[in-house]
Protein backbone atom coordinates (compact mmCIF):
# COMPACT_ATOMS: atom_id res chain seq x y z
CA UNK A 1 0.00 0.00 0.00
CA UNK A 2 1.25 3.28 -1.07
CA UNK A 3 -0.76 5.59 1.49
CA UNK A 4 1.92 8.89 1.15
CA UNK A 5 2.43 8.59 -2.51
CA UNK A 6 -2.02 8.69 -2.90
CA UNK A 7 -1.67 11.42 -0.66
CA UNK A 8 0.92 13.83 -2.14
CA UNK A 9 -1.25 12.99 -5.70
CA UNK A 10 -4.27 14.22 -4.38
CA UNK A 11 -2.54 17.09 -2.84
CA UNK A 12 -1.13 18.04 -5.82
CA UNK A 13 -4.48 17.95 -7.99
CA UNK A 14 -5.93 20.22 -5.94
CA UNK A 15 -3.26 22.41 -6.56
CA UNK A 16 -2.30 22.67 -2.54
CA UNK A 17 1.02 22.83 -0.91
CA UNK A 18 2.01 20.61 1.47
CA UNK A 19 1.97 24.13 3.62
CA UNK A 20 -0.88 24.72 2.96
CA UNK A 21 -2.81 20.90 3.38
CA UNK A 22 -0.95 20.35 6.94
CA UNK A 23 -2.62 23.76 7.67
CA UNK A 24 -5.82 22.95 7.06
CA UNK A 25 -5.48 19.53 8.78
CA UNK A 26 -3.88 20.88 11.90
CA UNK A 27 -0.67 18.94 11.37
CA UNK A 28 2.95 20.14 11.03
CA UNK A 29 4.38 20.53 7.22
CA UNK A 30 7.00 18.10 8.46
CA UNK A 31 4.57 15.49 9.41
CA UNK A 32 2.71 15.77 6.47
CA UNK A 33 5.89 15.50 4.61
CA UNK A 34 7.05 12.24 6.26
CA UNK A 35 3.58 10.88 5.69
CA UNK A 36 3.61 11.77 1.93
CA UNK A 37 7.06 9.89 1.65
CA UNK A 38 5.99 6.88 3.71
CA UNK A 39 8.18 7.60 6.55
CA UNK A 40 5.61 8.03 9.16
CA UNK A 41 2.11 5.83 9.03
CA UNK A 42 -0.56 8.55 10.10
CA UNK A 43 -3.46 7.42 12.96
CA UNK A 44 -7.02 6.93 11.66
CA UNK A 45 -8.17 10.11 13.02
CA UNK A 46 -5.27 12.09 11.10
CA UNK A 47 -6.19 10.39 7.98
CA UNK A 48 -9.94 11.14 8.36
CA UNK A 49 -9.43 14.56 8.46
CA UNK A 50 -6.72 14.75 5.12
CA UNK A 51 -9.50 12.80 3.73
CA UNK A 52 -11.91 15.17 4.41
CA UNK A 53 -9.86 18.13 3.56
CA UNK A 54 -9.05 16.44 0.42
CA UNK A 55 -13.04 15.97 -0.55
CA UNK A 56 -12.06 12.12 -0.67
CA UNK A 57 -13.81 9.73 1.08
CA UNK A 58 -11.00 7.48 2.94
CA UNK A 59 -11.99 4.32 1.49
CA UNK A 60 -11.53 5.75 -1.69
CA UNK A 61 -7.68 6.81 -0.79
CA UNK A 62 -7.68 3.20 0.72
CA UNK A 63 -8.27 1.68 -2.59
CA UNK A 64 -6.33 4.49 -4.24
CA UNK A 65 -2.94 3.18 -2.55
CA UNK A 66 -3.43 -0.55 -3.10
CA UNK A 67 -1.62 -2.47 -5.17
CA UNK A 68 -1.41 -6.04 -6.40
CA UNK A 69 1.42 -6.59 -3.75
CA UNK A 70 -1.68 -5.74 -1.24
CA UNK A 71 -4.35 -8.49 -2.40
CA UNK A 72 -3.93 -12.31 -1.31
CA UNK A 73 -2.15 -14.06 -4.42
CA UNK A 74 -5.56 -16.62 -4.82
CA UNK A 75 -7.03 -12.89 -5.45
CA UNK A 76 -4.68 -10.93 -7.16
CA UNK A 77 -5.33 -11.68 -11.35
CA UNK A 78 -9.21 -10.52 -10.20
CA UNK A 79 -7.80 -7.16 -8.57
CA UNK A 80 -5.10 -6.35 -11.55
CA UNK A 81 -8.33 -7.48 -14.55
CA UNK A 82 -10.76 -5.03 -12.59
CA UNK A 83 -8.29 -2.48 -10.99
CA UNK A 84 -7.77 -0.11 -13.73
CA UNK A 85 -11.52 -0.05 -14.29
CA UNK A 86 -12.17 0.61 -11.07
CA UNK A 87 -9.64 3.58 -10.68
CA UNK A 88 -10.60 5.03 -13.89
CA UNK A 89 -14.39 5.24 -12.55
CA UNK A 90 -13.24 6.36 -9.29
CA UNK A 91 -11.49 8.87 -11.02
CA UNK A 92 -14.14 9.88 -13.16
CA UNK A 93 -16.64 10.09 -10.20
CA UNK A 94 -14.47 12.05 -8.01
CA UNK A 95 -12.94 14.62 -10.64
CA UNK A 96 -9.05 12.76 -9.25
Amino acid sequence: MDLGTTIKKLRNQKDMTQEDLAGICGITQTYLSQIENNQREPNLSTLKVISEKLEMPLPIIFYLSMNADDVPEEKRKAFEMVSPSVKSLVNAFFAV
